[in-house]
């Protein structure tokens, strides 16, 4: 488990309906740290993400961010605690510029955060440097995630949840994503992402969790699960 834990999740189980999604999760994102949640398609990663952050109505057990209980603390309240996520399908607003899109992610500087201005980003992002006028809508799936995850740091997060960010993009942008990744986690932005891809977890993760219908299977570190092929082909393996 990680040390110095800005979050901690314990025995997390989650329904959407009377369909039980999630059981008895516990994982653990430590400072600075970059954690892999993997598993196939409809394993639980994103529902684990939307639990945490308060978007799925009914959930058991703790999530602790900060030593704060968030069990019922409303999104909106999360993310003003300094928890950023970026959902899979992106969402940014097609109408707005990059810089209007990222001035509406801004939120007030907080101790012990990296403090993110557009400037920064464009140096982190060098992609959206030159897109800034650009509206949302006229961008490619790859540069609107690149978007999206610059917009959630405009709120100056201590830790980004990051849903699937390899998925659908092109793979000079996969490479980019995961520079990105670590530019980020050199400033010490800790980062628990959702992820299939074996090769862009082994390049950014530090750790890895490993889900199969709702459970967690496996727990190591990164370069541990990269040498297990009997656990990658049970639970990753397509």
């Amino acid at each position: 488990m990680a040390t110095d834990a800005l979050l901690t999740v314990r025995s997390l189980s989650a329904w959407y309906g009377r369909a039980r999604i999630l059981f008895d999760i516990d994982l653990e994102v430590g400072r600075g740290e970059v954690v892999a949640l993997m598993g196939r398609n409809g394993a639980g990663k994103s529902t684990t993400l939307k639990a945490i952050m308060g978007l799925v109505e009914r959930t058991q057990g703790e999530v602790v961010f900060r030593g704060r209980d968030l069990g019922r603390a409303q999104p909106f309240e999360i993310a003003r605690l300094g928890l950023g996520y970026v959902p899979e399908d992106r969402r940014i607003f097609t109408d707005l510029s990059v810089l209007e899109n990222l001035e509406v992610g801004r939120q007030p500087a907080r101790d012990g955060a990296p403090n993110w201005t557009p400037a920064k980003l464009f140096r982190i992002f060098p992609n959206l440097a030159e897109l800034q006028s650009r509206a949302g809508g006229r961008m490619s799936g790859g540069e609107q995630q690149m978007l999206t995850v610059a917009r959630s740091l405009m709120g100056n997060p201590f830790l980004v949840l990051l849903d699937e960010p390899s998925e659908g993009v092109a793979p000079l942008i996969v490479e980019q994503m995961a520079q990105m990744i670590l530019a980020l986690k050199g400033q010490g932005v800790s980062i628990l992402l959702c992820e299939q891809n074996m090769h862009f977890a082994e390049l950014v993760s530090d750790r890895a969790y490993v889900l199969e219908k709702g459970q967690i299977r496996y727990q190591a570190t990164m370069s541990e699960l990269a040498a297990n092929e009997a656990v990658r082909r049970a639970y990753l393996s397509l």
